[in-house]
């Protein structure tokens, strides 16, 4: 089932269930009663923890060479990913989440300008105009709240959508030595130390009530590393613009769960925003898909087959590969004589 997907459907498919993890993170901001930096120390804690343990799990010994094929993306990511975490806690406290969300929204075009400008990244026409509907409509959805709040919040807000535009396309640019590119979520838990650190300069290491410590665990164990590990695969097949698209569908989300969570029921204009996101994507989704069948029936090979037929290729030369270092491991142990047995030895 999941090789029949097309290649842009799979990153789609991937970011968005990473988008869903990711929804509920503003109503824990709001929901906790202790301070930023107290805040963003377990934030950071549990999820460096997490990440860490999984990279570990899925690379062991090879996790160092993993990290260092990530290239540029080994500087660049981690600082973008701890800026925008940072940004947007402060912002969610600072002025209204509306605010903070239109600022957010502009990710996408962001995204798009730095991919074409640094890395020659070429978004189709149709990708720019599904941006600039999706944006207009979660813009529509927070129109309700722009304007509250503080000026700073505002302000702090603004490095949002430069700091995922950063993290997404940098990831999405390293192609590495696979069809998939490089894994960048080996390196999320460098962005962690870079989180925490500010956290303990200020005194954030304190332990919270019990209450927003439940909180902190849930999303720290569970959510965020779920949603950061989601979104950061979704780079390996997508471009960072459309990936920072998918991230809009969390204004839509986290608009539901408020009125589900608190009852507050959207606004006409939530309803008429998120309707264009939802039209927008699927509208899309639904081209593309028609255009690889006519292809394909016309004659064209599929894209997909070949691609997993470079990807088995591959792993199948990693597997190799891992044999032989393996291998030769056992062999040295096998040569190596104890200390004891040698000349002159104790």
């Amino acid at each position: 089932m999941w090789r029949s997907l097309p290649w842009r459907l799979r990153g789609y498919l991937i970011t968005g269930a990473g988008v869903l993890l990711l929804s509920p993170d503003a109503l824990f901001v709001k929901a906790t009663d202790v301070n930023v930096e107290t805040f963003m120390f377990w934030r950071a804690l549990l999820l460096g923890l997490v990440l860490s343990l999984v990279a570990f799990l899925r690379y062991g010994r090879r996790l160092p060479s993993v990290v260092r094929g990530c290239g540029q993306a080994a500087l660049w990511c981690p600082l973008a990913f701890a800026t925008s975490a940072w940004a947007f806690v402060v912002a969610a406290r600072l002025t209204a989440a509306g605010n903070v969300l239109v600022m957010q929204n502009l990710a996408p075009l962001v995204a798009g300008l730095i991919g074409m400008i640094f890395f020659s990244q070429r978004l189709r026409v149709q990708t720019w105009v599904v941006i600039c509907l999706c944006v207009g409509g979660a813009s529509l959805m927070a129109a309700g709240e722009v304007g509250k709040g503080s000026v700073l919040g505002l302000v702090v807000a603004l490095a949002i959508p430069a700091a995922i535009a950063v993290n997404t396309t940098v990831a999405s640019a390293q192609r590495g030595q696979t069809r998939r590119g490089a894994d960048t979520t080996v390196i999320l838990p460098l962005g962690c130390i870079v989180m925490i650190v500010p956290a303990i300069l200020m005194g954030g290491m304190q332990l919270p009530p019990a209450d927003d410590l439940q909180r902190l665990l849930l999303m720290g164990v569970v959510f965020l590393p779920g949603a950061y590990f989601l979104i950061q695969t979704g780079a390996r097949y997508l471009p960072g613009a459309e990936v920072s698209l998918v991230m809009l569908l969390e204004t839509l989300v986290g608009t539901l769960l408020v009125w589900w969570w608190v009852g507050e029921v959207p606004a006409t204009l939530a309803f008429v925003g998120g309707g264009i996101i939802l039209a927008a994507m699927l509208g899309s989704t639904a081209r593309d898909l028609h255009r690889q069948r006519r292809k394909v029936a016309a004659g064209a090979p599929d894209p997909r087959a070949a691609i997993d037929k470079t990807l088995e290729k591959e792993q199948a030369w990693a597997d190799t590969r891992a044999r032989r270092t393996r291998n030769r491991d056992i062999t040295r142990v096998r040569f190596i004589r104890p200390s004891s047995n040698r000349p002159g030895g104790a």
